[in-house]
């Protein structure tokens, strides 16, 4: 046991996290430029390039992966699959194949779409609809490369059960008069025969991919890693934790209003949680900014409001809205198991 604990460290460490990375910027930084990574400047090269660098190798890697497996389930044989179960389970499922799209909240609405006119129950697409953009596989390793498995975990199914809630909540209600007209009028293209993709056929849909999402994800990433290394690094600690410390009872909310108003994949957020937490705030505060940047964001919003009416639109922002203030109180309260 020992020794097997002992390969999945040096795995954590040296592939998750990149550590001989970081040790060679590093080297780098003080040997090239002459600068200490124990000082400011220093300190914030180390951090952009360290982190940028192993961003992108992680979602290059995790996107093809999880692209590969996701061509198995082209938008067609996703519906059919939603359209075979009932009530919770459906939201269940819903909410886990919104894992394996790796997609913004902007993107994922005109599979929403597609799945409403295919006559899929809304709770069950809005399911999907919050999962998509908040949880994906490739979240999971890139939370434990910055933090630990604990925290990537935790993320994981906090954002899974609150897909489920929010979906279920959304059914109950009944609030199908509520979704543009339109929308039903769409003619999708379920019971169409797909044609069955090589392994050639895959690895290509994987690299175009990666090559779709990288081109549309790398400018948060790297304003993401600049305003982490200038957390990191520039704004004193008792600045930050006065404002979002876990003293502060109103932190999470103050959060969750910042995220809110930004647009950025998740990718884009971590440099700047990964700065937060090291600054002493709350994981459940960093968990809320997180969440309200993915799954609230004002251009989705704009966007969700062009299929559905407005009292949908505030009943679902609502629903999210309290659910990760409530995820964020209770990971303060918890924070000593995860870290």
């Amino acid at each position: 046991m020992d020794l097997i604990m002992m390969i999945f460290s040096w795995m954590n460490d040296q592939l998750l996290k990149m550590n001989w990375l970081s040790d060679l910027v590093r080297l780098l930084v003080e040997n090239l430029f002459g600068l200490p990574t124990s000082e400011r400047i220093g300190g914030s090269i180390h951090f952009y390039i360290y982190d940028t660098i192993k961003i992108f190798i992680l979602l290059s890697f995790l996107i093809f992966t999880i692209s590969y497996i996701q061509s198995f389930f082209p938008p067609e044989r996703t519906r059919a699959i939603l359209g075979r179960f009932k009530g919770i389970w459906a939201n269940v499922l819903g909410a886990l194949l919104g894992t394996i799209t790796p997609f913004c909240s902007c993107s994922s609405i005109p599979l929403f779409i597609g799945f409403t006119s295919a006559g899929l129950p809304i709770g069950v697409t809005f399911s999907f609809l919050i999962s998509s953009p908040l949880v994906d596989l490739a979240s999971v390793l890139l939370l434990a490369s910055i933090f630990n498995w604990r925290i990537a975990i935790a993320y994981v199914v906090v954002g899974l059960i609150l897909a489920v809630i929010g979906g279920t909540l959304i059914s109950h209600l009944k609030l199908e008069k509520y979704v543009e007209s339109y929308v039903f009028k769409i003619q999708g293209s379920a019971g169409v025969d797909l044609p069955e993709q090589t392994i050639k056929d895959r690895l290509l849909y994987a690299r175009d991919q990666v090559r779709e999402i990288i081109h549309k994800v790398w400018l948060y990433i790297l304003v993401g890693v600049g305003i982490g290394a200038l957390i990191h690094n520039w704004i004193p600690e008792s600045i930050i934790t006065a404002i979002l410390g876990q003293q502060n009872i109103f932190s999470v909310p103050l959060a969750t209003l910042v995220g809110a108003p930004m647009y950025a994949d998740i990718f884009g957020t971590l440099p700047i949680a990964e700065a937060l937490v090291g600054k002493g705030v709350g994981i459940g505060t960093v968990l809320a900014f997180m969440m309200a940047v993915t799954a609230l964001s004002l251009p989705s919003m704009i966007l969700l409001k062009k299929v559905v009416k407005t009292p949908l639109l505030v009943i679902f922002a609502s629903i999210v809205l309290v659910g990760i203030l409530i995820i964020g109180y209770v990971f303060n309260a918890f924070s000593s198991v995860l870290i």
